[in-house]
Parts: C-alpha cells; structure tokens; sequence
C-alpha cells in the first residue's frame, strides 16, 4: 500500500488529483485542506470511486505553522507502514500592485507557499520509505528567465523559493534513495486563474492537469531527480 500525503485538496487541481489517486486499490491518501466543506464533497465523491476507505482528510489550515504537528502527528499515527512521499499542492495567491502588499500578505504567501512544504517535508522525512517521492508544485513564474505579471510578485517570488528548495534538498540527500522534483505550472482554468486573470480561458482543465500530476508523482520518479519541469501550454 502506498501513502502518500497531498495539500491543498479541496478545489481545482488537487481535488483532481486526490479523484485520481483513489482510482488505484493500492494508494492510501492523506489529504489536507482548511476548507471543511471542500474536503467533505471530496470524501463523498471518492467514496464513490472506491468505497475501499482509502481516503483520510486532514482540515487544517497550512498558515499557522502550529498545525504542521497536528498534521504530521496524524499521519504518522495512521501509517500502515511508511511514507512514500508528498505533493505539495496547497497555493496561496495575492494580486495586488508591489506598493499595496502588506507584511501580512507576505506572511501568508510564505507560510504556505514554502514554509509548510520545507516543514511538512523535514518533519516527514524520517518516515519515508526507500524511493520515496516528492513533488512540488509551483509555477511558470517562479523559473528564472519566464514571463513575470504585475500584481504577483509575492505569489511568484514564494513559488519561486520551492523551485530552489527541490535543488537543495536534492543535493542534500543524494547519497540516498529520495527524489525531488518540482513542477512549473502553466495556465490550468481554475479559481487561482481566475483570480489573477479574470477571463483568461486557459488550455487545460484542472482535471487534465491533476491526471498529468499523478502520474508523473507515480512514474516520475524512474526518469528524473531534482528536475524543475515547466508544465505549460501558456503562461498564462
């Protein structure tokens, strides 16, 4: 049985992602999100999908890095085994112009757009089996050299810090078996989309895009090892 730990799971391409995951007979999923009523809709329909209980739900909100133990005490306490790695998902977008942004917008960009996923992963790290894979998902903005757009420079610098943490960690732990990899997401017609491009009709669904993640956190981990990818067809 694999375990495996996905955030921010209750709308848009983790939801879809989480839909997925469940398909197999073989994966446990732990999925986080602080939004209770996303993830109750996600029980019912993956109970639907697979009644085999394979589906545990964590709400918990990701900016109060008091709960990264809550999170990982639970896991852990649930574990049929080890952990075979992460996808962190879990985004948080601000759209304002540089002079508006205030410390707490910068706070909350942070905490959970890089914090948690540096915190979840050392906290978790020990109990990864052999082969373990994790995978963080950014964006097309956070790779150096790619289009930038006005209003995103805090959301586009925090996705931009788990590029460079998926090289660092791989680095750190390359005489072991962990791999690291790091997606740079493109346009994906979603809520967060929609929030920074109100109108903007992107070429993929989240779906599309939650099918292509999952596959790549189960098959990736053959080809590639502290890779930073640009999934994209459009930025945005």
């Amino acid at each position: 049985m694999k375990n495996i730990l996905v955030t921010g799971c209750s709308r848009g391409i983790g939801y879809a992602m989480v839909k997925e995951l469940v398909k197999d007979v073989n994966v446990k999923v732990y999925a986080v999100s602080r939004n209770e009523l996303g993830l109750s809709k996600l029980q019912r329909e993956c109970y639907t999908i697979n009644n085999k209980e394979q589906l545990h739900v964590l709400s918990s909100d990701l900016s109060d890095l008091k709960n990264i133990n809550n999170i990982t005490n639970t896991i852990i306490n649930n574990l049929n085994g080890k952990l075979d790695g992460i996808i962190h998902n879990a985004g948080h977008l601000v759209k304002k112009s540089f002079l508006d942004i205030k410390l707490n917008d910068l706070e909350d960009s942070f905490r959970i757009n890089f914090f948690a996923p540096f915190l979840l992963t050392q906290k978790l790290l020990s109990y990864f089996k052999k082969n373990a894979h994790v995978v963080s998902i950014s964006s097309m903005g956070g790779v150096q050299g790619s289009k930038k757009f006005p209003g995103l420079s805090v959301y586009t610098t925090s996705k931009a810090s788990l590029i460079t943490l998926t090289e660092c960690l791989t680095e750190e732990f390359k005489m072991t078996n962990l791999i690291f990899n790091c997606l740079a997401l493109g346009a994906v017609n979603t809520e967060m989309l929609e929030q920074a491009f109100p109108g903007y009709d992107a070429p993929l669904s989240a779906s599309q895009m939650g099918e292509f993640i999952v596959d790549f956190y189960l098959n990736g981990r053959k080809y590639f090892n502290g890779q930073v990818l640009p999934v994209s067809l459009t930025n945005p």
